[in-house]
């Protein structure tokens, strides 16, 4: 069964209000440009994945709302993805079901962007996570092995955007 892994750093968040706890920051004007961007460029391509596991911080949630995925794909809402280590998320990851074809895991720096390169294949898209994963960028990673069994270099960086790119 082919699987495919979607990493998406929450979009820019504010700080208008110095006040509000890290958890509790919502997305800049900026953030919600580029979750457009992010929904057109994902109903484009026909990403739809079939189960999203998303930080229950209130910027990531406002990231995962703003896609407009359709209704019908699964959504858990995970406290323990806000802080979370790329072997925490590979963690959680490696315990999903076989069934699951596709995952979209909504999350944050650095641990979204450890992740990408702990799984990807050394190459040029993968360079590019090195150099930088910006606030609401998304990894596509197709995988070599079971849910079960990721581990360093079990999967292919097939696309990388970042919502500059998506002008």
């Amino acid at each position: 069964m082919k699987r495919t892994l979607y990493l998406l750093r929450h979009a820019k968040s504010s700080w208008d209000d110095p006040s509000l706890p890290d958890y509790e920051r919502p997305l800049a004007r900026r953030g919600r440009r580029a979750c457009a961007r992010l929904a057109s460029h994902l109903q484009a391509e026909l990403i739809e994945p079939q189960l999203v596991l998303c930080s229950s911080a209130v910027r990531a949630r406002e990231t995962l709302m703003r896609l407009a995925l359709p209704s019908s794909v699964e959504v858990r809402v995970e406290d323990s993805i806000y802080g979370a280590s790329a072997a925490g998320l590979l963690a959680m990851l490696r315990a999903l079901p076989e069934s699951i074809e596709s995952a979209l895991v909504v999350g944050h720096d650095p641990g979204i962007q450890e992740l990408a390169l702990l799984l990807a294949r050394p190459g040029g898209l993968r360079d590019e996570v090195r150099a930088k994963f910006p606030t609401g960028a998304l990894a596509t990673l197709a995988l070599t092995t079971s849910w079960g069994a990721l581990t360093i270099d079990t999967a292919e960086l097939t696309a990388f955007v970042t919502p500059r790119q998506l002008r």
